[in-house]
């Protein structure tokens, strides 16, 4: 999946699926990073961070992906609360998917089955890998990147990923690395036996985008 140790900067990003440079934390080196690092760099920064490869990454977020985020955590866990599958996380919610791997999806939903003693875990960055996550895409958000993150997802024992794309106003429902489909206002997206009879209609959860205090 990943270039084996990258000799300079230029090839770890281009691991990285081509970010920009600015989102990258060079201390520690890029490379060298472990959830130790990460830990301490989420008690001392606001921003959000992922651990990829060895590599400390600034998340990219925006206003527009928080409140979309939002939304679907929304309708998810009242969902939630009339059906005892599991919990929701927000992006926050960092959770170590395989080896020093860490991220935090936008949304991500877990069954009680896959926390350990079917509890929920003390650890502030748990092993844990969730049966369905939501990453909205940000305007710095590259398609090497998602790609990369779609790759680690299955790989670590995710069974659905969106993509929900602000600019076309879409949502791309993953079932594996090349099976998807893309659905518009119209059309009505789910998580398929992860989380059934649980839908969410995409022009309804784009039109929040347009709301106003009239509305």
């Amino acid at each position: 999946m990943s270039i084996a140790f990258p000799s300079n900067l230029q090839q770890r990003l281009s691991d990285l699926g081509d970010i920009e440079l600015s989102r990258v934390v060079t201390v520690p080196a890029p490379g060298n990073a472990t959830v130790d690092d990460l830990l301490r760099l989420r008690m001392t920064s606001s921003r959000c961070y992922e651990l990829v490869d060895g590599t400390l990454v600034e998340k990219a977020m925006g206003w527009r992906e928080s409140l979309l985020a939002a939304v679907i955590i929304k309708l998810l866990g009242y969902f939630l609360d009339q059906n005892r599958l599991g919990v929701v996380t927000g992006p926050d919610g960092l959770m170590r998917i395989y080896g020093s791997t860490v991220r935090g999806p936008d949304v991500a939903f877990v069954a009680w089955n896959r926390l350990p003693g079917g509890k929920i875990p003390d650890d502030p960055i748990p092993a844990i890998v969730p049966n369905f996550v939501v990453e909205i895409l940000s305007e710095s958000n590259t398609y090497g990147e998602m790609s990369r993150k779609r790759r680690e997802y299955f790989q670590a024992g995710v069974e659905v990923v969106w993509m929900v794309d602000l600019r076309e106003r879409s949502i791309t429902v993953y079932s594996s690395v090349s099976e998807y489909m893309t659905l518009i206002d119209g059309d009505l997206a789910n998580a398929g036996h992860v989380l059934p009879g649980w839908q969410l209609d995409v022009r309804l959860l784009f039109d929040e985008l347009d709301r106003g205090r009239e509305n």
